[in-house]
Formats: C-alpha cells, structure tokens, sequence
C-alpha cells in the first residue's frame, strides 16, 4: 500500500477560480489534515487571488504550501486579439521556490496586462523569458499537448512535450494523468504514458480538484449555472462529465493509478521541491528622496517643527512632549519615509488648488500630521489619541487616507505615478462576495425556482450587518417554519448556505493605492479590471507583505466647498480661508439647531435633522457627537445623550475619575478613544495596550477580555514583582466599580465610534454649514451642480432654495456656465445639466459670448460655428431650445423649434461655400446683423412648456403640475420618492428608517400607466407616479384596479395608500391599495396616535402645539395602550394652514403617528 505522504494534490482550484471553484480555504487544508496529507497545491485558473489567504492558512495547521496557479497560453501570440484567438489551452505552473514564485507572479501579471481576451493568456516567448524557478504540469485535457493527441496528432504533441521540456529544463516539466471517468481521459493517458517512455519527460498523477467532497457536486454544478447564467434544467450548457472531480483521498488516488505508482510518488517528489517562503516582517515602503543635505529624519522633523510653529501661537510642554514622544515612535518603527510621501503628495495636491479634507480616519489623532498639513484639526484641543493611529505595541502600517476634490483626485495619482514610477504604483482589488440575500437569489434563478417564491424567502433574511442564512434560521420563525416545512425551500437553503460568502467576481476598490519601493510585480501578480490595473491581493494582505497602502478617496463635498469659494470670489470679492474661521459661530448652531441642514455633510437625512431638533447642538463637541451616535448601535444612546446635555444632573458617573473622560458626552461612552483613557487612567495601562484591550473588546474576543479584566482591576506585575500594570484598585477605584466600569466598556466597545474620524469630518460639516448660513446663494448653486446626474437630489435642493427664498432661473445660452452659477442673487441652471448638450459646445458657447450676447438664433449657430465647427449638433440645440435655454433670443419655443433645422444647415452650407481665402460671412459678423427668419407661431401651451422642460432637464424649472398641490401634499403624504431612494442608497453602517412592507403614503401625477391582464384574466396595472422629486413604479392589483381605475389615467393628480416592497434586485415599488384622486381631497381631519412607549406627559405637550394656532379642523386622538379614539376639545381644534404646527407634532410623536385625512 503506498505511503499517505507519498501523495500531494498539485492540480486545486479553490473558491478563487471564480464560480469554478466551491473549496474554501480553510476547508481545504482541513480535510488535507484529515485525509493524512502534509502539503496541498493551489492552481487556480489564470491567477493567484487566493494564495496569501491559502499559504497562512497552511502553515497556521502545520501543511506544506504549494503555491500555483493554471494559467491560459493562447493558440497563436498571446497579444493577438481575433476571433481566432477566443480560445486557449491550459497550463499547471507552481513555484519551486522564491525565484519561481516571483516568476510566476510576473507571467500571471502578464497574461493580464498585455493578454487578456476572454481570458488572460500568455505565450511560450513569456514562458521562456520567466521559466526560473517553475515546475510546468500539462495540465487537464484543455492542455495543448492533452489537445493534440485528442486530434490524433501524436507527432506534434510530442514536439510540444519536447519544447515545454525546453522551456521549463530537465525534471521541470511533467505530463499529467488524470482520470475522471471519462473516455477521452482514459486514451490520452495511454498516449501521455507512450510519450514519457519515448522522451523521458516524467509522469505526474492529478485529480482536477474544483470542489471538496463528492457530495458538492450538486453544489458546484449550481455555481456553474451562476457563472453561466444557466439554469440546472438547460442541456447545453457548460456542465462537468462526471462527479469525480472532488479531493480525493490518497488510497482513492492509488486506486485510480495503481498501474503507474511512479506518477504517484512524483506529486510527492514535486512537494518536496517546492519550497517558497512569503516575508511578512519587511518594509518595501518606497524612498523618499530629500535635498541635499538633509537625512530623511531630519528633513521630517524640521517639516513637522515648521509646520507645528505656524499651527500655534506658543509652543507649550504639552505640545512639545507630544510631538517628540510621537516623533520617536515614527523613527523607530521605520515610517519617516511614509510620513514624507504622504507630505509631498498633499502639498502637490494644496499648490495645484485641488482642495484636500482636514483628515479623515485615526490620522487626525497626530500632531506630527497637524504640523505637515496632513490634517487640520487640532488632536490636542480635542483629546484625540496617537496610538489610535499609531500603536508602538502593536506593528501595523500607519493608515493616512485623504480626501480629495473628486473632480480632480485623479491628478494627485497622476502625480504619484509619474514620481515613483508607473511599475510602482497600482490600484487593489476588492471580491464581490455572494451575501446572504444575494446568495438566495443566485440560487433560486440558478435551481430555476419561481421569482416569488426566492423574493418572499429572501425578503425573511434580515438586513443587519454581519448576518447569514443560518443566523437569520435563527432568529426567524418564518423562514425555519419554511425551511422545515418545504422541500423545495430547504433545498433552496441549504445550496445557498453552500455558496454564501464565496467570491463572485473581482473590482477595483474605489480608493486604495500601492506604492512599492521596486516594480510592483516582485512583490505581487496584476489584474486589469476594465482601464484600471490592480493588485490580485487584497488592502489587507499588501500590508501584511509590509506594502504602502493608501487611500486616495474623492470627496463630492470637497468640490462643493471649492466651487463655493470661487464663487464668493467672483461675486463678492471676498477670499474665504478656513484656518481663520473658528468653531463658534452662533448663527452656524442656530441652524444646526433648526434643522436647517439640507445639503450639509453627514448632516442632512430625515433621521439626523430629527435628532437635530432634539440635540440643538451649541458646540463643536455636540457635532462631533452627532456624527458618531448617528449609526446603528450607538443610535440606542441617543435618548440619553439629549437628556443629560439638556439637564445635567440626569448625568451620573460610577466613579469620579470617569468624569473629566466623558464630560465632553454627558457621561455616555461615545468614542473608542473614551475607552482607551478609562483603560489607561483608571487601569493603569499604556495606551499602546489600551488600544489592544479596546481591540480585543470591539471583536469580543472573549479570552482575552477576561485576562485584561483582571490586568485592569488588579494590575499586574512581573517576576521580579515590578509593577507592570498599576490596575484599578492601586490607583483608587474599588473591585465592585472597576468591575461595573469594566463591562460598560464592554457594553459600549463594540458601538464605539472613531472620535478622531467623526472630529475630521465635522470640520467638513461646520465649513459646508458656515457657507450655507453666510453664502447661502453661492453654496447652493455649488451644491446643486455637484448632484447633476440626481434629479431627483438636484429638485430637493431647488425646493430648499425655494425655501431659503432664492430664485432658480433656468439655462441661457446668454447667461449659462458649465456649472450653476450666481447672478444678482439668484441661481443660474448650467448647460452640463441639459441632456444631449456636450461639453464642447457648452465651450464654445462661452466663448462665442465673450464678443457679447447672442441675438438671434443665426447669430448663435454663425458664432459657434467660428469657434468650433464640430462642437454643434442638431439634438443638443434641440434640447436648448426645449428646456428654455434660447428664449432670450426674441423667439418663442415653437418658432425655435420651426426654424433650428434650416437654420444649422444653412450655416454650414455656407461655411462650405466659402472656399479658403476668399470673402467669408463669418469675417464680417460684427458689422452684418444676422437674423432669423420667423414663422407666425404661438407658443406652446404652459403643460407642453413643462413636458419639455422635464424631458431635456429631468425636472421642471419654470413651473410643476403638482404645484397648486404643494401644501395638501406636503400634509398628507408620510414620504417622497426622494427619501425611498435616498434611504435605500445607504451602506449597512448608516441607519435605514424605511422597510419592506411599510405602509405609505404619497401623492403626484400618473406619467405613465400600462395595463396587463393576468392569467385569471383579470385586469391590472402598472402605472409611474412622479411627486416633486422623482418616479416611483406603483402595482395597482386586480380587486385595487377594480375599484380605482376611473382615476388612474396619464397626467391624473392622485393619492397613493399602500405598502413599500424593496428587494435588492429591482428598483423599489409601491403595492397600491387604495387611490383617491388630489383635487377632490378635503383635508378635514387631524389624527394623532399616542404609542405605549409615551408618558402621561405627553398631552401636556401636545395641547401647548395645538394652541398655538386654533382653527377649524378637528383632532383626533387614538390612544395605542387602551385602543381608544378620543375627540378633542373644540378649544384645540387646529389651524391646517399652519405647516410648523404639523412639523412639531411629528417631531414629538413620529411622522407616521400624525396624520391628515
């Protein structure tokens, strides 16, 4: 019987061969273990995505890694991209030792920066020029020597045998059996034998390895089928011939080759050779070059000591101690030549006006990155700690992401390129995973389930982040009735709890760069993903082989803040510098405190204006605050942090040295950094040691919360009875508060917010407030031209205008920009926000004005004409004219319209006429007055007027249909299309106040109605309902359109009642239930409904805001707890005019609890 250590798998594709692979890592170097195996190959198809993941895992259960992959060679050259070129063979490439593996990752980076074509190929003359170090295995039958013995082409296999020999040397290139159980295999093996006995080349025994156990074969045949687009159903599609092509047991492999034992213990023999050894301790951080005469140390410190004297006014101890104890700790773990790059590129960035953000992320807790102009907030002001970004007692790359003027992000990279060179500098991947919800639906299209029974399934799995199709069995009863219960459902499941969490495919992660000290490749493979080249590793494993990372992120609002500047300067005159604007601005809290916060960063959804209301921040801290509670977890603190702020003595501490730690949030734990000082303060700890403890918490890892538990009550001391750790009691807390102390840090740890992240980005919050509250007109126009491609946000922010009492003005080609501009006062639309106009001949438009305005249409298309004969087309000017952008030139739309055609063709037969050198119109147009020649049109009707204008805007600008409805709809509708999509856009971190199956209700105008018939034969509909902000699709069902359809005809005004259904797949719907048409609607009822959760004081408020403004409509009152309707009294009758009375109401009570009928 032959020795279990006598066989290695080389031929392994894992959950890295895309949707071709259903091993997981860990899983497989497990079963390795299990089946009596010290080493494992990895080959995925075309890449190495999954080797640094795969070589830890290894040597973390003590097997052998064999690091490989299966690369594609093309038929002909491998930068040929025919037809004929669609198709290629396969290779097995594994590293025989570090030469090879720096080998290997420079062919698989070639086959895609030079070769990709439906697959990434590379060819012999690739091979050759990186054959070091690597052993070639021929592969499965998709191998070029396997394909021509299945032609019966035996001479040429052999030739190519012989060449890959060649390439590969001696003993470096094998021919591979495999036997799966098909015909094909078994006659090319016979072929591979005679070839070996006739050139010598060695044999090597393989299993072609894509999925774990026999059993997974269902499972990897579904993700075939998602790769694919296929249902299991289908006949032709791409389907594996057997169930054999599973990790097989060494005796199972002995079985299937027992006439060939050499082939055998060749695998071993291979796994012997193949030793690589990955570096994770050094640094590859690229080097900085300093004037002469100057060290890198010194030529940073003199930078930071510059910067830190022009900061502040008086250099103090603290500030001194701090950036010297900061300083030692940059030099000696090795990060001077980080800190000077990061410099360089932020000061390229300053002197090209390419605005830069005041920080972001732990960076903002160093005062050496305050003197460098890395960040703007002062870490000392507000007690923001270094060891958050740096800690001396835990190595890991420091981590400076920066933000950037989105507009021009692009250029900083340019320069990093162009500075380290473009071998050095590349973007890094990210894996789009298969999520618990996602993985469902896969599956269902997938195992060809019907879409409603996937949606309802999928709809049963929460949204919280981190959950999983077993955790959701779990905590819902629904779905495990249904799983229990139903076949199909439990089948269902059970493939998707298979494939959840399995990459799907790869991106570019949208900010992440490397820099490398040498080309990029020595020190990991490439991956072209669309224009972008990217690492094959991921963010994290760059900085575990000692890569710089960093992020270079485009900020919307940093675009805003400059467009805004530059307009105060062109229309008041005045430069607007920041570092001169304090944090104390009592107009700015006033409007914080208002709520008045739509467009201002992080600070203008529906949820944080209401607990705006409530908070009425006065400081900066309180913003800070704000933008940390903001988020699910921490959120459930809210009531609390209100409470304390407004009567201080609800503020309680289990111990006076908790005081001066949270003073600054009324005696919540807020910020991680919170935690670190009630470790350090009170237990005694370094805050190197704070930050693991905090760490250690944030994860829950429980082992190592207890041991610290007894380090933070008791201290610690060393064998000599040093004091190492002073622990709570020593410094003069008791046990029972240290240890109450110690699990509300618990309690808290895991919600707790990055304070020097949410100081940075308040700064954002304050300045883009500070613009809005001074330079209203100026910040809206700015704001406004930065959401252009968002109708939907460009209308919120034309009603908030409207509110603030600015007037929008729709585009002139005699007044229009780019961009929204501002003149006397008022906002100006842009041309880029006219569909079909381009930028070129916005440009020349402007241009074309600087001899002054345009008088007539002719005058227009002649001058444009001169300044750029190709910018112009028919449909741009079409939609000039349509949106109102020509009406300054003494014509009407519909004459325009009449007369664009001719008139452009005229003009360019013209321009054509004149031949080079003699009397041309266009030298002559300043003393020839060009004129149109005008039909006797009237001008469209106002709706015509209107149509227009949403077709070349998205929006409507001089007018709205639902207009002479704003105020009942603003009453009696509980959301916006706005809200639903902005809701939906956010990320599982930020709070999401709509759901599934939530009852609404919304009026606008029917655009759109398509009727179908089911297949009960019954009518129903369709219909695109648009308020003032946007469409949403409504399902009006059989029995709904049975009694409503009278109103459901285009352009009817109407209101909406039913439920919201969202899925991830499609955009989301309104299910109708009822349907009343707007202008019969009497609004003749208030009802508000008390819930359980409200005290009796309650109607003491209520009453003191319905006297405010009495009137005639009567309040009704329903009380949740005993399901009573009251009347109120006549005396508080309301006054429905009255919108703030109604705003208040819902403040207090929430929106859906008051309502108007």
């Amino acid at each position: 019987m032959l020795d279990k250590n006598q066989f290695v798998h080389l031929h392994v594709h894992t959950e890295y061969s895309l949707l071709d692979g259903s091993i997981r890592i860990k899983e497989l170097i497990s079963r390795t273990k299990e089946l009596g195996m010290d080493a494992v190959a990895i080959t995925d198809h075309g890449s190495m995505f999954g080797v640094i993941q795969f070589y830890k895992e290894a040597k973390k259960q003590n097997i052998k890694p064999i690091i490989g992959s299966e690369i594609y060679t093309a038929i002909n050259k491998y930068t040929e991209k025919e037809p004929k070129d669609k198709n290629q063979y396969h290779l097995v490439l594994l590293a025989e030792n570090n030469e090879g593996y720096q080998n290997l990752m420079k062919i698989v980076s070639e086959g895609y920066i030079n070769g990709f074509y439906y697959k990434p190929r590379v060819d012999k003359d690739v091979l050759k020029k990186y054959s070091k170090g690597i052993i070639a295995l021929s592969a499965c039958l998709g191998g070029e020597v396997q394909q021509f013995l299945l032609d019966n082409n035996y001479e040429r296999a052999k030739t190519l045998a012989l060449e890959f020999r060649k390439i590969f040397g001696q003993d470096n290139f094998f021919l591979e059996l495999q036997n799966h159980g098909m015909r094909e295999q078994i006659s090319v093996n016979d072929d591979l034998i005679r070839l070996s006995n006739e050139t010598g080349i060695p044999l090597v025994a393989t299993n072609d390895v894509h999925y774990l156990k026999k059993e997974d074969v269902a499972v990897h045949d579904v993700l075939l089928c998602i790769q694919t687009g296929k249902t299991v159903d289908e006949e032709d599609r791409m389907k594996f011939p057997s169930n054999q092509f599973y990790f097989k047991s060494p005796e199972e492999m002995y079985s299937l080759f027992s006439n060939n034992p050499k082939a055998l213990k060749n695998t071993a023999w291979i796994g012997e050779r193949c030793n690589v050894q990955l570096d994770f301790s050094t640094l590859h951080l690229p080097e900085y070059k300093v004037p002469e005469g100057y060290s890198n140390e010194s030529y940073l410190r003199e930078l930071a000591i510059k910067g830190i004297n022009n900061r502040y006014d008086k250099i103090t101890d603290e500030i001194r101690n701090r950036f010297n104890y900061e300083f030692k700790i940059i030099v000696d773990m090795g990060y001077v030549d980080y800190f000077l790059i990061v410099w360089d590129f932020i000061k390229f960035a300053k002197e090209n006006d390419i605005m830069v953000g005041p920080g972001r992320g732990s960076a903002a807790g160093s005062i050496v990155s305050y003197g460098l102009g890395i960040i703007d907030i002062d870490p000392l002001e507000y007690g923001l700690l270094f060891e958050r970004f740096l800690n001396p007692e835990r190595v890991s790359m420091p981590d400076i992401d920066i933000d950037f003027c989105y507009e021009r992000r692009e250029e900083v990279i340019q320069y990093v390129i162009e500075k380290y060179g473009a071998d050095r500098v590349a973007q890094i991947v990210t894996f789009g995973t298969m999520a618990a919800r996602g993985a469902i639906r896969d599956v269902g299209r997938a195992i060809n389930m019907p879409y409603g029974e996937v949606d309802f399934v999928a709809k049963q799995i929460p949204t919280e982040l981190g959950m999983t199709i077993e955790k959701a069995l779990e905590v819902n009863s629904t779905l495990r009735d249904e799983y229990e219960n139903n076949e199909q459902i439990q089948s269902l499941i059970d493939y998707a709890i298979k494939v959840e969490g399995l990459p799907r495919h790869t991106s570019t992660h949208a900010a992440g760069v490397v820099i490398s000290k040498e080309p990029i490749t020595n020190y990991v493979p490439l991956l072209r993903n669309g224009d972008a080249l990217s690492t094959q590793f991921n963010m994290v494993e760059l900085e575990e082989l000692g890569l710089l990372k960093m992020d270079f992120l485009g900020l919307r609002t940093l675009t805003v803040i400059r467009d805004a500047v530059n307009l105060i300067k062109e229309n008041h005159g005045v430069e607007i510098d920041f570092s001169r604007i304090d944090f104390d601005d009592s107009s700015v809290y006033n409007m914080f405190s208002k709520a008045e916060t739509l467009g201002i960063f992080q600070f203008e959804s529906p949820g944080m204006r209401a607990f705006l209301k409530d908070l009425k921040p006065n400081i900066f801290e309180d913003l800070i605050a704000a933008n940390s509670l903001f988020r699910p977890g921490p959120m459930n603190q809210i009531p609390t942090f209100i409470e304390c702020k407004h009567d201080p003595s609800k503020i309680t501490y289990l111990h006076p040295k908790l005081e001066p730690i949270l003073d600054v949030t009324y005696g919540c734990i807020v910020y991680q950094e919170q935690v670190m000082q009630i470790v350090r303060d009170i237990g005694g700890f370094s805050m190197g040691r704070a930050d693991l403890v905090r760490r250690a918490m944030g994860k829950k890892k429980m082992d190592v919360m207890e041991e610290e538990r007894k380090n933070f009550i008791y201290g610690r001391v060393d064998n000599d009875e040093n004091v190492v750790i002073r622990g709570a009691i020593r410094n003069g807390v008791d046990e029972k508060s240290a240890n109450k102390i110690y699990d509300l840090m618990i309690d808290f740890a895991n919600y707790a917010f990055n304070k020097s992240h949410s100081a940075a980005y308040a700064v954002i919050a304050y300045r883009t407030a500070w613009l809005k509250c001074y330079y209203p007109v100026e910040f809206m126009a700015a704001q406004i031209s930065s959401v252009m491609n968002s109708t939907s946000t460009v209308s919120l922010y034309i009603q908030e205008c409207k509110r603030l009492g600015i007037e929008v003005l729709p585009p002139d080609v005699n007044e229009s920009s780019h961009k929204f501009t501002v003149s006397d006062g008022k906002i100006r639309f842009g041309l880029v926000a006219v569909k079909n106009v381009g930028d070129n001949l916005i440009t020349a438009i402007v241009k074309a004005r600087e001899n002054g305005v345009f008088t007539s249409l002719t005058d227009l298309v002649e001058r444009i004409e001169k300044i750029d004969s190709t910018a112009m087309n028919k449909r741009a000017m079409e939609s000039l004219i349509k949106c109102g952008a020509m009406d300054s030139l003494g014509a009407n739309r519909a004459q325009l319209l009449a007369i664009f055609e001719k008139t452009i063709d005229g003009v360019h037969a013209d321009r054509k006429r004149n031949i080079q050198g003699q009397f041309s119109i266009f030298d002559t147009l300043d003393v020839v007055e060009s004129k149109d020649n005008l039909p006797d049109l009237k001008e469209f009707p106002q709706s015509f007027l209107l149509d227009m204008e949403k077709e070349t805007l998205g929006i409507y600008v001089s007018g709205h249909p639902l207009a002479p409805y704003e105020k009942e709809l603003k009453l009696i509708s509980n959301i916006s299309t706005l809200e639903i999509y902005t809701e939906l856009e956010k990320d599982s971190n930020e709070i999401q106040d709509i759901k599934d199956g939530q009852r609404v209700k919304i009026g606008g105008i029917v655009v759109e109605k398509k009727n179908k018939i089911t297949k009960n034969n019954n009518m129903m509909a369709f219909i695109t309902l648009e308020d003032f902000f946007g469409t949403i699709e409504c399902i009006v069902f059989p029995k709904t359109y049975q009694n409503y359809n009278r109103v459901l005809d285009d352009n009817e005004l109407i209101i909406i009642e039913g439920k919201l259904s969202i899925s991830e797949v499609e955009e989301p719907k309104i299910i109708c239930e009822k349907i009343m048409p707007l202008n019969k609607l009497k609004l003749n009822k208030l009802y508000i409904q008390i819930t359980k959760d409200k005290n009796s004081n309650i109607f003491n408020r209520i009453n003191s805001i319905l006297k405010k403004d009495s009137g005639n409509t009567p309040v009704y009152i329903y009380l949740e707890n005993t399901k009573q309707t009251l009347v109120a009294d006549r005396s508080i009758w309301v006054n429905l005019e009255n919108e703030k009375i109604i705003e208040e109401l819902k403040s207090l009570l929430g929106k859906d609890n008051v309502v108007i009928y």
